[in-house]
């Protein structure tokens, strides 16, 4: 997994984190937003008191993001349906189509 970016690829923004934690999470600026410039895709983390800890897992997720991102997919053959599978399901067709017969109002005129 690729963590080591090329820093003028990078721009790190700074932010105080929200949510519980008391007053040390409240006045310090650990949150971590990591935008990729060439993709635009944007990580962020804020679980950490240090700002260290959450910038190395806002990498992380943004190496997480990229190699999905360029993840290539196998091609997907088409198969055949097998013959008991087909068998199964004229089966049910069968016996759909035959309930539905008997719910069928006859009117003789």
């Amino acid at each position: 997994m690729k963590t080591d970016f090329d820093p003028s690829e990078l721009e790190f923004e700074f932010f105080r984190g929200s949510g519980p934690g008391g007053q040390h999470r409240n006045t310090t600026d650990s949150g971590v937003r990591v935008r990729h410039l060439p993709t635009g895709i944007v990580a962020q983390a804020t679980e950490s008191r240090s700002q260290l800890r959450n910038r190395e897992s806002a990498l992380q997720r943004l190496a997480d993001i990229l190699e999905r991102r360029n993840r290539v997919q196998k091609k997907r053959h088409a198969t055949n349906v097998p013959h008991g599978e087909r068998e199964r399901r004229i089966e049910a067709k069968k016996h759909r189509s035959a309930r539905k017969r008997e719910r069928t109002v006859t009117r003789d005129d």
